[in-house]
C-alpha cells in the first residue's frame, strides 16, 4: 500500500481541476462551430428571399423616400431637393383629401361586410348539411377568379341596358340603376364587386378556423341544452377570434390597396366619386409623370396602413382568445 502525504495530495488536485478545464474547452469549441454552421446555413436559405425582398420591397421603398422629397422632370429624372414641399401640396390639396375619404369609405363598404357574408356562409357549411362540399366549392370560387376576370364579368352585370342585375329590377317593377355612371352608385358598385371577390379567401380562411374547433365542446354545450346560435356565439366566435382578427387586418390591407378593379371599372370616376387613394397615387406618378408626388403619396399609404395595424393590434387583439 502507498501512503500518501497532505504535499503530494495537492498537486493531483490541481492537475485534475486542469484536465476539466480543458475537457471543457474542447467541448465548447465544437458547440460554437456547430452554432456557426447553422447560421451559416440559415443565412443560405434564407438568402433568396433576402434579395427578392431587397429588390422588389427595400429599393423601392428608399427610392419612394428619396424621390419624395424631390421634384422631378417628366422623364423621371431628380431636378432639384425640394424637402417636404410634396407632403404640403398633397394636404393642401382638395383633390387628395377627397380621394383619402373615398378610400375610407371603401373600406367601411367592403370589410366588415365580406367578413359577416364569409363568416355566415363559413357557419352554414360548417353544420355538414346535405350538399355541402358542393356549397362549399361555389363559395370558394371567387378565390380562383382574377381581379381582372371577375371586373369583366361584373361590368356586364352593370351593364345599364344589357345588364342581369337592371333586368332583374325592371321585372320587379323597379327602375333601372345606372351603377357605374352614377356617382351616388359607383362606389357601391365597386364595393358589391370587391365583397364578391374577398368572400372566396374569408370563407376557406373562417371555415378553416371553424373546422379546428373540437367537437367534444359542441357536444358539451348541446347537452347543456345551448340553442345553435347561444354555441354559435358564446363559443365559436371567441375560439376562432385570432382568424377572424387575422381576417380583419388582411381584408383593412387589401382594402386600402384595391386598385385592379377600379381602373377597369370606372377609372376613378364618375366626378372622382371611385378614385381612391392608389388610383390617385397611380394617376399622378404614371399618367401625368410627377413621381414625387405619387411617391409621396405612397408613404402617406404606407403611414396610414402602418397606424391602422397598429391600432388593430393594439385594441383588437386584447379579445383574441388564444388556446
Amino acid at each position: 500500500m502507498i501512503i500518501l502525504d497532505k504535499s503530494t495530495a495537492v498537486p493531483v488536485k490541481r492537475n485534475f481541476k486542469r484536465s476539466i478545464a480543458k475537457s471543457r474547452s474542447t467541448l465548447r469549441l465544437p458547440r460554437r462551430a456547430g452554432r456557426w454552421q447553422e447560421y451559416s446555413l440559415a443565412g443560405l436559405f434564407l438568402a433568396p428571399s433576402l434579395v427578392l425582398f431587397s429588390i422588389f420591397l427595400f429599393y423601392p421603398l428608399l427610392k419612394s423616400v428619396y424621390l419624395s422629397v424631390h421634384s422631378t422632370t417628366p422623364r423621371g429624372d431628380v431636378a432639384k431637393y425640394i424637402g417636404l414641399r410634396n407632403f404640403e401640396k398633397l394636404f393642401d390639396s382638395g383633390h387628395f383629401l377627397s380621394s383619402l375619404w373615398v378610400t375610407f369609405e371603401f373600406m367601411l363598404f367592403t370589410v366588415p361586410t365580406s367578413i359577416l357574408l364569409a363568416l355566415i356562409l363559413a357557419a352554414i357549411c360548417r353544420t355538414h348539411l346535405r350538399g355541402s362540399k358542393i356549397f362549399r366549392f361555389l363559395f370558394s370560387l371567387p378565390i380562383a377568379i382574377s381581379v381582372g376576370t371577375g371586373s369583366v364579368i361584373w361590368m356586364m352585370l352593370f351593364h345599364p341596358t344589357l345588364g342581369m342585375l337592371n333586368y332583374i329590377l325592371q321585372s320587379l317593377g323597379l327602375p333601372a340603376v345606372q351603377w357605374l355612371t352614377s356617382p351616388d352608385w359607383a362606389l357601391l358598385s365597386i364595393s358589391l364587386m370587391t365583397i364578391w371577390m374577398n368572400v372566396g379567401f374569408l370563407f376557406i380562411l373562417l371555415l378553416g378556423g371553424m373546422e379546428g374547433v373540437p367537437e367534444d365542446i359542441y357536444e358539451s354545450a348541446k347537452m347543456d341544452g345551448a340553442s345553435p346560435i347561444r354555441t354559435f356565439i358564446q363559443l365559436t366566435l371567441p375560439l376562432i377570434s385570432p382568424t377572424l382578427f387575422f381576417a380583419s387586418v388582411t381584408s383593412m390591407i387589401g382594402a386600402f390597396q384595391s386598385f385592379g378593379q377600379i381602373h377597369i371599372l370606372t377609372k376613378g370616376g364618375p366626378m372622382n366619386s371611385t378614385n381612391v387613394l392608389v388610383y390617385n397615387l397611380y394617376q399622378d406618378a404614371f399618367v401625368n409623370f410627377r413621381f414625387g408626388s405619387g411617391s409621396a403619396q405612397a408613404l402617406v399609404l404606407f403611414v396610414l396602413i402602418l397606424i391602422l395595424t397598429i391600432i388593430q393590434f393594439t385594441f383588437g387583439e386584447k379579445k383574441v382568445h388564444y388556446q
